[in-house]
């Protein structure tokens, strides 16, 4: 549908790293389906894609992490896109601590925070974790600064196709 791919051409939203552990397993991917959905009660939707081994570990993950990180962490942003953890550890090359409920939070991430996860949509390709907020913070240094967008993260090739 043309004036629909000229709509969503046309949007440049923020990129986010998502984690979750369950299961003994841990997990995360580079997201750029992601948003607020709610005021009140606050509440925020990341899409995982369904061929993704984040999706398969947050089926079962009671909390999952968000962070948003700035242009400058392309390396980061390549680490959790381009690689499938079907296949990496992505977490031995980075820095992480354990928060609320166990969940992994990225030391470096601009800002962050651990949703208990509410509701699963299922939307098509990929399903929709509702969150709500339990904890969460941000790098000083890194306040008020500007986001790694998707026109940033175009070049990443994904780690596992997208259809």
């Amino acid at each position: 549908m043309a004036g629909v791919d000229a709509f969503i051409d046309r949007l440049d939203p923020d990129m986010c790293v998502v984690t979750a552990t369950a299961n003994g397993e841990r997990a995360g991917c580079l997201v750029g389906f992601a948003s607020q959905c709610s005021i009140r009660p606050v509440r925020f939707v990341v899409w995982l894609s369904k061929v993704n081994h984040t999706y398969r570990v947050a089926q079962d993950a009671p909390f999952l992490a968000v962070h948003l990180l700035t242009p400058g962490q392309r390396e980061l942003a390549e680490l959790f896109g381009g690689r499938t953890g079907d296949t990496t550890d992505k977490f031995q090359h980075v820095g992480v601590r354990e928060e609320h409920g166990g969940a992994l939070v990225l030391e470096d991430a601009a800002a962050w925070f651990v949703g208990a996860v509410v509701l699963r949509a299922d939307g098509g390709d990929h399903v929709g974790f509702v969150l709500e907020p339990v904890a969460g913070g941000e790098r000083e240094q890194a306040a008020d600064g500007p986001l790694l967008r998707l026109d940033d993260a175009r070049t990443i090739a994904p780690g596992h196709p997208v259809d």
